[in-house]
């Protein structure tokens, strides 16, 4: 359902103090006060406390040069950047036309500078919203082809944007002009509230702007889709396998079949970024997998799916099975099914997970779920496109297990072998991205950028350390990150210390808490203290440190006796990182 402006604006002055909590300093060189009272709303309508500090009109520069300004003292989690097309038109024009070919690069410049100086005052993440398209017509047409037209120097600008992300990996962008692409510039902009109120932004657009920004930030904190649930008959093909059979399916290049085939590869390609895939439906399996092995036009196929599930119980009780084998929280998945039925029975008997309303005609599937925009994600590594197979190869693991009389004699069999590793360059995507997106096992729930933990690793007051994971069924990767700091009076503080929770109670918790204890013996260290910050989600690693033989000096607080500790015995094996070195 959409909501509207004047909705978000009661809804942002209720009280959100129970809500989790995020900071966002608002920038504009525009009139930016109502955006900031649409975010905050937008905020409390998916459940979370935005404290927005919007800064005056067209103070950008002076709140980011002055270090003593408000916008440091806010100490935000992110700084939102709005510069809007009609300024820098303004700039465009004021422009000699002998400088109007470099405008792009000299505006990109001066929004550098901006980047970096939020960054040498701030830990804050930055936002920046590009530049909706705004064709002047000067040119008309010739205008994508002549470096002296607005037109063609407002797309340069955008791409140098999207270029500059590569390098400052803390800089999320906006696109504002996707969205003016989505609904049009007729709707997106107000050419009369803009001269009146130097608002870019329709009040009808402002809650899908706020939306945008929005998800980035939930991305930011790690609230983030991981999974999709699809049904099978009139979801991923035309008609009933059961009933029609494999020629009588709707999929390929003809009619309806083409919107299934389309609706098809969307999901594939979400698999390829690291989404999983699992399938709920009402079935004989056998049935159920034969357009899979055998329709020469399916796009995806069988090896796509984590899991199958297919038979004749309730869809909200398979989810759960499909949840719990997965080991990822309800709210992290989302559900699609043809059948209002089917819809309205998950929503009913689990209110955590994501159930989209698809539209009857299964043409409009593929332009409905894009428009929600349920995957929005801050980070992406290489690791991302093997999830699926990961997934499978616990399922063997699974198998494997019910063959031994003994958990011990499981792991055993299992031949594990871990690299413990420092921070390298070719891993801080994929680090970065753990600590975006792990919630259950993670000690103290703090979120880095690539650009943060580049640092870390470069600073000696700090032990930066990676974990891998492999065995006889396949390699799980980069699943633990630790992070230590160096204290001055013979501690060692483990400011970071988080897992995937693919790898639980294999042995991986003992292995590195046993690595961190035999580094700070090996560097003269006394004590390691451990700390455990609670988060809604993270109750599983409550009692963790104890468990591992910390002695419990506070509420939260746990301390090892470097000297006296007591190892663990792991069927793990610890191995040389053979393409990456470094000390500790």
């Amino acid at each position: 359902m959409e909501i509207s402006f004047q909705q978000l604006k009661k809804l942002s002055k209720k009280d959100a103090s129970q809500l989790p909590q995020y900071r966002l300093a608002v920038l504009g060189d525009c009139a930016t006060q109502h955006l900031a009272a649409a975010i905050r709303g937008y905020g409390v309508y998916v459940g979370l406390g935005l404290s927005v500090a919007d800064a005056d009109y067209n103070q950008i520069d002076a709140q980011v040069m002055d270090p003593g300004s408000e916008l440091y003292a806010f100490e935000p989690n992110a700084v939102l950047i709005q510069m809007c097309t009609e300024k820098r038109y303004e700039a465009f024009c004021a422009a000699p036309l002998a400088q109007r070919a470099a405008f792009a690069e000299d505006t990109y410049a001066r929004i550098r500078r901006i980047w970096e100086r939020i960054n040498a005052n701030t830990k804050s993440r930055i936002l920046q919203c590009n530049f909706p398209l705004m064709d002047d017509g000067s040119f008309g047409q010739y205008g994508n082809k002549t470096l002296e037209s607005f037109l063609f120097q407002q797309r340069k600008l955008n791409y140098l944007l999207m270029q500059g992300c590569q390098d400052v990996k803390n800089v999320c962008l906006v696109d504002l002009d996707a969205l003016q692409s989505l609904r049009g510039r007729e709707k997106f902009s107000d050419a009369k509230l803009y001269y009146i109120a130097k608002m870019p932004i329709s009040v009808e657009m402002l809650p899908s702007a706020a939306k945008q920004v929005v998800d980035i930030v939930q991305a930011l904190r790690g609230a983030v889709k991981k999974c999709v649930v699809v049904d099978l008959d009139n979801t991923l093909w035309g008609g009933v396998i059961g009933d029609d059979g494999l020629s009588g399916i709707q999929i390929g290049e003809l009619g309806t079949g083409h919107a299934f085939a389309d609706f098809q590869a969307w999901l594939k390609e979400l698999k390829n970024r690291g989404i999983l895939l699992a399938v709920c439906s009402k079935n004989n399996e056998r049935t159920a997998k034969e357009p899979f092995e055998k329709h020469p036009e399916m796009v995806l196929r069988l090896e796509d799916f984590s899991i199958f599930v297919a038979n004749w119980e309730d869809k909200a009780g398979n989810i759960r099975t499909i949840q719990k084998t997965l080991n990822i929280g309800m709210d992290s998945m989302v559900f699609l099914d043809d059948n209002p039925f089917e819809r309205n029975l998950v929503r009913g008997m689990i209110p955590e997970i994501t159930v989209p309303e698809l539209p009857e005609d299964p043409a409009m599937y593929l332009s409905y779920l894009r428009s929600l925009n349920l995957f929005e994600t801050a980070s992406y590594s290489a690791e991302d496109a093997n999830r699926t197979r990961q997934y499978r190869e616990q399922a063997e693991r699974t198998v494997f297990a019910s063959a031994f009389e003994s958990y011990d004699a499981y792991l055993e069999g299992l031949d594990m072998k871990a690299v413990a590793a420092p921070f390298d360059d070719f891993h801080y995507p994929r680090i970065a991205q753990l600590t975006q997106r792990s919630n259950q096992f993670n000690l103290r729930t703090v979120r880095y950028t690539e650009s943060e933990i580049q640092s870390l690793a470069g600073d000696d007051s700090h032990i930066c350390l990676y974990f891998t994971l492999k065995d006889k069924f396949g390699d799980h990767g980069l699943i633990s990150v630790v992070i230590a700091d160096k204290g001055t009076e013979g501690d060692l503080f483990i400011s970071e210390w988080l897992m995937s929770c693919r790898v639980l109670k294999r042995g991986m918790e003992e292995f590195v808490i046993d690595k961190i204890l035999k580094i700070a013996a090996s560097q003269g260290f006394r004590k390691v203290i451990g700390e455990y910050i609670p988060t809604p989600k993270n109750a599983m690693v409550r009692d963790l440190y104890e468990k591992m033989g910390f002695v419990r000096v506070g509420e939260n607080h746990f301390e090892a006796d470097v000297a006296h500790f007591q190892y663990h015995k792991t069927f793990i094996t610890e191995e040389q990182n053979d393409d990456k070195t470094g000390n500790f």
